[in-house]
């Protein structure tokens, strides 16, 4: 509105002779209710963008631009940092980003466990053999190699990326259940001080399965410490989510205590209904690491449902040695049989994702790599199951037979109740848990978690605007500055003059998920605007086409130096 009265007075000022003076941007976002980042109350204003960089907050009146962005009435922020994304593969395929950049993402982080890099010649084959639907020459060599290979392809959003200590283990030890040597330990280390100075954000590990699992807590924390050197962050999917829930978490809190950084909880929460009454004492728990000096932070995906493969219903000693020799081993009828037995018995030292799911009607299968078997897409294993007249356990065997891959399925464990704490918790961030995909092509080939598609606009329509679980501007800052200084992101995650100009202008009245677990291939709407190092990417709610990201470096890049 001012801007209007501005104009008119200006028109009088130029009616009576007086010179004007007008600042000239190149874009200018007009009469915004602006959302810094830093979690203060929102105020109307207006930014102003300079190449990449913003250039001005406030009462800009006067100013002219070559484009103008009107966002009366509209929320303007950073952009969203997807702490837990597995667009890794899906930006090679489609480098346009789409069901995330529709919900106001800038930014993806990779690294839960595996990451892109580093790799032996051995792990680039056999990363070439296990590819699914999308398909690529593995080029690259380091974790830097890989992030700039995504910035010179072109990518809509940044990325960032952890390294991943299943990789690091791969890499020097090998997928077999074996304690690393004091030479393997010393040689990840070097691997970590290598991505850290390439600017990786430090180690990611994913302890639940295999082989990271068969890495002990002090291989964890000799990791972390070589990447907390160079002031890295250690971020981990626990070693349980179950039964052994406590025990996971006082891991991770002993890995922050020991090295003294910074440590995060992969999507956390306590799955299983006879897991769900931890969450509120675990939750006290973390409250009170925080009170005493470790500074641990967790995210979430807004669902109740969680989505990983059907190797999650089985013990970890069958997976050991990698893919080819699981599927070898589950040909073998003697070794059939025991996992079967051990399917159906409580799980000792490994979880069953069947089991907290409550049986294999809440199992739903949804990504097949061979043309048969993709007609079960979309239905529940015991659908599957009672079509082939098998157990659901053989069924599960007989699908990672047949199909030769992991079979991507998505598991009902978790409790509504529990998702609106965890987001309550003032030390919860979002991530997705998925790739960054389009509605088109080869991704209509499986039916992917409706997280990839409506994680951060569910958050923020849902529980935040629906629920009220935390006011608005809380909300945009575990998406943008907190998640920027937990990783230590330089010009990141706050809409401040000098700041890189990552910004969504969305609706915070109509933004909203529309992904079914049914119907997953829908963009969330209620985002109108998206820019990404200045660049529009998502004008007037639809995508230009523009791939403007940038590989966005940890604390140790040797950059920072330079």
């Amino acid at each position: 509105m001012f801007r209007k009265l501005h104009a008119a007075l200006a028109g009088a000022l130029l009616a009576l002779g007086a010179p004007a003076v007008a600042q000239q941007y190149d874009i200018l976002i007009e009469d915004g209710t602006v959302y810094d980042g830093q979690g203060g109350k929102p105020f109307v204003a207006d930014v102003a963008i300079e190449g990449d960089r913003i250039a001005a907050i406030g009462n800009l009146d006067g100013a002219t631009a070559t484009r103008v962005i009107d966002a009366e009435g509209l929320a303007v922020s950073p952009g969203f940092i997807n702490m837990l994304s597995w667009a890794t593969q899906s930006l090679i395929e489609d480098g346009r980003s789409q069901s995330d950049i529709r919900q106001g993402v800038t930014l993806e982080v990779f690294g839960e466990g595996w990451s892109m890099g580093p790799l032996t010649p051995a792990m680039k084959a056999q990363m070439e053999k296990e590819q699914g639907d999308i398909k690529f020459d593995v080029t690259w060599t380091t974790l830097g190699d890989y992030l700039e290979f995504l910035e010179k392809k072109g990518v809509s959003t940044n990325v960032a990326s952890f390294v991943g200590a299943t990789t690091l283990r791969v890499h020097e030890v090998g997928r077999d259940n074996t304690k690393a040597t004091p030479e393997q330990i010393a040689g990840m280390q070097e691997l970590v001080r290598q991505a850290m100075r390439e600017g990786a954000l430090g180690v990611g590990s994913s302890l639940i399965y295999a082989p990271a699992n068969f890495a002990d807590t002090d291989e964890l924390v000799a990791l972390t410490a070589a990447a907390h050197e160079f002031g890295g962050t250690y971020i981990s999917h626990l070693r349980s989510e179950a039964t052994r829930y406590e025990e996971a978490i006082d891991e991770i809190l002993e890995i922050g205590r020991r090295t003294g950084a910074p440590v995060q909880i992969y999507h956390m929460k306590p799955a299983g209904r006879e897991n769900w009454d931890k969450s509120i004492p675990m939750l006290n728990k973390l409250t009170a690491a925080r009170e005493s000096g470790i500074d641990v932070t967790a995210n979430i995906y807004p669902y109740t449902a969680g989505s990983t493969g059907l190797y999650a219903t089985m013990p970890l000693w069958v997976q050991e040695g990698g893919h080819d020799a699981w599927v070898a081993r589950l040909k073998d009828p003697e070794i059939r049989a025991r996992v079967i037995a051990e399917m159906r018995a409580p799980a000792v030292g490994w979880e069953n994702l069947m089991h907290d799911a409550g049986g294999p009607e809440n199992v739903l299968l949804v990504g097949f790599d061979t043309d048969k078997l993709k007609p079960l897409t979309g239905k529940t294993l015991a659908e599957v199951a009672k079509m082939r007249g098998t157990s659901p356990e053989d069924t599960i065997i007989d699908l990672v037979i047949e199909d030769d891959s992991r079979v991507d399925a998505i598991y009902f464990h978790m409790d509504e109740a529990n998702v609106r704490r965890n987001i309550a918790w003032p030390w919860t961030i979002v991530g997705s848990d998925a790739g960054s995909v389009s509605a088109e092509g080869v991704f209509l080939e499986s039916n992917p978690h409706p997280r990839a598609y409506g994680s951060f606009a569910r958050f923020l329509g849902k529980y935040v605007r629906e629920e009220k679980v935390i006011p608005l501007e809380e909300a945009i800052h575990r998406l943008t500055g907190m998640p920027a200084t937990q990783l230590k992101l330089h010009g990141r995650g706050r809409l401040a003059e000098g700041y890189f100009a990552d910004v969504v202008v969305f609706d915070p009245d109509t933004i909203i998920d529309k992904a079914t677990y049914d119907k997953p291939h829908q963009y969330a709407v209620g985002v109108q605007h998206v820019l990404v190092n200045g660049t529009p990417v998502i004008a007037g709610g639809e995508h230009t086409g523009a791939t403007p990201g940038r590989v966005v470096r940890g604390p140790g890049w040797v950059g920072w130096k330079e």
